[in-house]
Parts: C-alpha cells; sequence; structure tokens
C-alpha cells in the first residue's frame, strides 16, 4: 500500500498508480509513505548556510541510464538518501527511513514526476527485498496463462522482443515494459505488473505464474539455449537493483534469486529483432 501526501498538484502526476488502488483493509505486503515538499535552495539536506550541493550527503553508489542518474548515499544524520537527475538537472531528493516504509520526497519542481515515481520504486524495491519480492529491469509479456520475462542491458532489445512477440505470438500481451514484480508465492514464482513501466505506459494490474526468463544479447543470427546454476543466478543479479551492501537487502534478494535460479527456467537468447527470433524462443521456452 502506497500513501503519499503534499499538494494536490503532485496527485494529478500520479494516474498510473491508479489501476493500484486497493479497498479499506485489503492486504499488502508492505506499506509505504511519501511527504512530497519542494525545495526551497540549491540543496535542502546541506548544513545551514551552505549553498553547494555536494554537502548534502556522502555518495555511496550512482546509477546512469539513458540520460537518467540515481545517486545513493547517506546524510549526515546516517539517513538513507537518494538523489534523481535528468541530463543532469537535480528533479529532486529522497531521504529514508532506515527500513524503507517512509520517505521524506524533496523536490526542485523540475522534471516532478520522474522524482515521484522513482522515489516510490525505489522505496518499494528495498522495503520489500526481504519478503521474496523483487523489482526486475525487464519487459514481461503473457502468454497461455503465464508469463515470460525478458532481461538484458538497456539498449539491448527487450522491448523490441516483446513486441515481436505481441505481433507474432497470438495470444501474447504485454504486462510491463520495464519494472515488473516477481514474487515467491508458496515456491511458486508469480509476476504482477507494476505502476512503473519505462517510455511504454502499460500499467495493469494483473499477475501469472513465472514461466521463463530470457536473457537477450544481440547476434546475426537466432540461438536459444538453457542457463544452469551460476549463469542463471548470475543473470538475475543483473537485472535486480538493490543495495547490495545493506546486509538485509542483499540477504532477501538472494533467497530470491536463489529461489528463481532453482525453479524457473532462464535461457540465453543471441538474436535477431525479427519473427524468427520470436517464434524460435516462444517455442523453447513453452516446451518446458
Amino acid at each position: 500500500m502506497i500513501g503519499v501526501s503534499g499538494e494536490a498538484e503532485v496527485f494529478k502526476l500520479m494516474t498510473n498508480y491508479e489501476p493500484f488502488a486497493i479497498q479499506g483493509d485489503s492486504t499488502c505486503i508492505t506499506s509505504l509513505e511519501v511527504d512530497v515538499t519542494k525545495a526551497l535552495g540549491l540543496c535542502p539536506l546541506a548544513t545551514e548556510g551552505t549553498q553547494e550541493p555536494s554537502p548534502c550527503y556522502t555518495e555511496e553508489l550512482r546509477q546512469e541510464e539513458e540520460g537518467q542518474t540515481i545517486i545513493c548515499g547517506m546524510t549526515a544524520d546516517g539517513e538513507p538518501v537518494f538523489e534523481y537527475r535528468w541530463w543532469e538537472e537535480t528533479a529532486g531528493w529522497l531521504v529514508c527511513a532506515a527500513d524503507y516504509s517512509k520517505g521524506r520526497l524533496i523536490t526542485t519542481g523540475k522534471h516532478t514526476k520522474m522524482a515521484i515515481d522513482n522515489a516510490l520504486m525505489v522505496l518499494f524495491a528495498l522495503a520489500t527485498a526481504d519478503q521474496q519480492t523483487a523489482l526486475f529491469h525487464a519487459a514481461v509479456v503473457s502468454h497461455q496463462g503465464r508469463a515470460y520475462l525478458f532481461l538484458g542491458p538497456s539498449g539491448t532489445g527487450k522491448s523490441t522482443h516483446a513486441r515481436l512477440w505481441l505481433k507474432y505470438i497470438e495470444g501474447s500481451e504485454l504486462v510491463n515494459d520495464d519494472n515488473p514484480v516477481v514474487r515467491i508465492e508458496r515456491k511458486t514464482a508469480v509476476v504482477y505488473g507494476s505502476p512503473w513501466s519505462g517510455k511504454t505506459p502499460c500499467y495493469r494490474n494483473v499477475s501469472y505464474p513465472l514461466g521463463g526468463i530470457v536473457v537477450l544479447s544481440q547476434a546475426p543470427y537466432n540461438k536459444i539455449e538453457r542457463l544452469g546454476g551460476l549463469q542463471a543466478y548470475t543473470a538475475l543479479m543483473a537485472s535486480i537493483s538493490g543495495k547490495r551492501w545493506d546486509e538485509r537487502i542483499a540477504d532477501g534478494l538472494h533467497q530470491t534469486e536463489n529461489a528463481l535460479a532453482s525453479n524457473v527456467a532462464v535461457w540465453h537468447l543471441e538474436c535477431l529483432p525479427d519473427e524468427e527470433a520470436a517464434r524460435v524462443c516462444c517455442a523453447q521456452v513453452k516446451s518446458e
């Protein structure tokens, strides 16, 4: 369950969350609260009289992808903090509780929706990491009652391959194009749609048993092979973000990744962006 407080304008930016609204006492795996305010200076986390961004926090790690930068750090008071930038322009800072159940998002007034979505996404991923839940960087389609995840670094062709399934594999539907949720439930892996779907607006409140995971790489041919053991585990790790230097988060993600690598078929597809790639992939993963 997600709760957001702030000005009314904030809620106008959150239509992607509406399909996931719950009623009253519905059971939730976690509860998140975010207070959204607007910054009054360059760096509201800095000490009094400081106007430069750098003293706000100690940087621990940064992730850069297609113009977006997320910087993870720690404030002087020992609070986890994330700074969100869009093409080098700061959109906001998220200051988190130790268990990531609550956060204070301070926006600059620029790219506010990006800051809100990233803040909620980060809180969800970190708060649920020890609950057999993982937020994947992946595209996912459903077919005949099961879901299939497509993994790979940005630019590999995850979205393209998903579209090929939609075009050539009858009965396929897009579940999510960027950040699906996978949860282990009674020893079964289940895929959920989420409010975060990258460049393709696909916000579907649906779930399917996970039928297979496909790691993509570009090649001048189409070839698929099964990954096993350590190869499968390593492939999953690369597509799940988390503060792995935090013992609780690292242990939780390890358990989820190990369960998936041990019980779900993981494949490597070297492929072209063509119809044959979709059909070769579908035929193999459906054979399990």
